[in-house]
């Protein structure tokens, strides 16, 4: 039978086993009236005030929004709060938008315009913050070592911090979403590296689904929640990117409401693993690189036995990419356990060590295959992974090569499989 993969820009449609389980989102309809939606939470909140009651004509605001890695709609759902702070007096001058990169690149002005519109990158303050900038770092709390955390300082300089995002499942950090946004979103470097190091990452509870005993969320809720003065709005997102759900005010009452609605459409429960599971990583944007995706290979993980197989389709527009340090670190090791070898030496932390060990530990426990018209045979191995050019003989020769029980995760990362007895 033929099924669409969430895959680049447009999909990629392929046929798999007529007997292969697959899984999709639970269905939920989309909002038919999004401004109405986002404007009734922004007034009638979870956990506080109505937006237009915190902030004065002279209040200073800073809206930290997601990168052109996530699926946001900030094009939608910026303008809202925007027009709610003019409606409530704010003055234009006192509202600034930051970028909350983490330690990912910086957005050309042509990506700005993608992602926020023009009218808003020509009309209004936007910085992009840069984990790697002292001078836009200042030191607030410590994280779970006694180290100091470093924010962004104009997150810290504003009278109101609006934090935006999306929620979905997070290979490590349970959900997306929520205090993210202000560890990594907005953090330094080192303060990231710290949060995301290997023993956290190796930590049985550092999950998709996980928050709570999850170290690197628990120190992700624990920074955010001492920035005073926040205010959430989180969306939900159906596969065509039409906002489900949106979840505004307390950091944490909001976030966890929108991880309970998430958990409920994206969580199934399965009695065996499967000996092949084909995945995807989302589509765009989230798929436009190697290192973004291993995020599918991780939902893929938790479905597939042990030697058994993983085939990751994949666009990867971008590369492995050449940015970060992803790429260098695949090439600096020899195979999958070298590499978790290494990250288990004492005080290894660094840019995407998080990523290559995760990725690791996917690899020793199944084989990865990939489709991507993105990626060249030299970079696949480059990554230790198996290109795959046909998918009909790749599939065919893995079933028997592996076994016939068959999974497909269509939209990769945003269904989570479970094993329960």
């Amino acid at each position: 039978m033929q099924i669409k993969m969430d895959y680049g820009r447009n999909g990629l449609i392929m046929d798999i086993p007529i007997d292969a389980d697959v899984f999709l989102v639970r269905e939920t309809p989309a909002i038919t009236d999004e401004t109405d939606a986002i404007q009734t939470a922004l007034r009638k909140p979870n956990g506080q005030p109505p937006l237009g009651e915190l902030v004065k004509k002279d209040t200073k605001v800073v809206i930290v929004h997601t990168d052109i890695t996530r699926a946001t709609p900030n094009r939608r759902l910026l303008p809202v709060i925007l027009n709610e702070l003019e409606i409530s007096g704010v003055k234009k001058e006192n509202i600034t938008l930051l970028n909350g990169l983490g330690t990912h690149r910086q957005q050309t002005q042509q990506e700005l315009r993608q992602m926020l519109g023009q009218e808003i990158v020509e009309n209004h303050h936007c910085l992009q913050h840069d984990a790697y900038d002292s001078d836009q770092l200042v030191t607030f709390g410590k994280n779970h070592l006694g180290q100091a955390v470093q924010v962004n300082r104009h997150l810290l300089g504003a009278d109101l911090k609006i934090l935006t995002g999306f929620i979905e499942p997070h290979f490590f950090a349970g959900f997306s979403g929520g205090p993210k946004a202000i560890l990594p979103g907005v953090a330094g470097a080192e303060s990231v590296f710290t949060n995301h190091s290997p023993t956290m990452i190796a930590h049985p509870r550092s999950d998709f689904l996980i928050t709570d005993g999850n170290p690197i969320w628990e120190e992700m809720k624990k920074v955010a929640s001492k920035i005073p003065n926040t205010f959430l709005v989180n969306v939900t997102l159906d596969r065509a990117n039409q906002i489900t759900g949106v979840f505004a005010g307390d950091l944490i009452a909001a976030h966890k409401a929108g991880c309970d609605f998430v958990q409920n459409t994206s969580y199934f429960p399965i009695n065996n693993p499967y000996d092949i599971v084909i995945t995807s990583n989302s589509g765009y944007p989230l798929d436009q690189n190697l290192y973004q995706c291993v995020k599918g290979m991780a939902a893929a993980k938790r479905a597939v036995r042990k030697g058994g197989a993983i085939l990751l389709v994949a666009a990867c527009e971008e590369g492995l990419p050449v940015h970060g340090d992803y790429a260098r670190l695949l090439k600096e090791t020899s195979s999958p356990q070298v590499m978790l070898d290494m990250l288990s030496k004492p005080d290894v932390i660094g840019q995407d060590t998080w990523q290559v060990q995760v990725q690791a530990q996917v690899q020793t426990h199944a084989d990865v295959f990939i489709y991507s018209d993105g990626l060249s045979d030299e970079q696949i191995h480059t990554a230790m992974l198996q290109p795959c050019r046909d998918i009909p003989a790749t599939l065919e020769w893995l079933i028997n090569q592996y076994g016939e029980r068959v999974c497909v995760l269509p939209q990769g990362p945003l269904t989570i499989l479970g094993i329960e007895d």
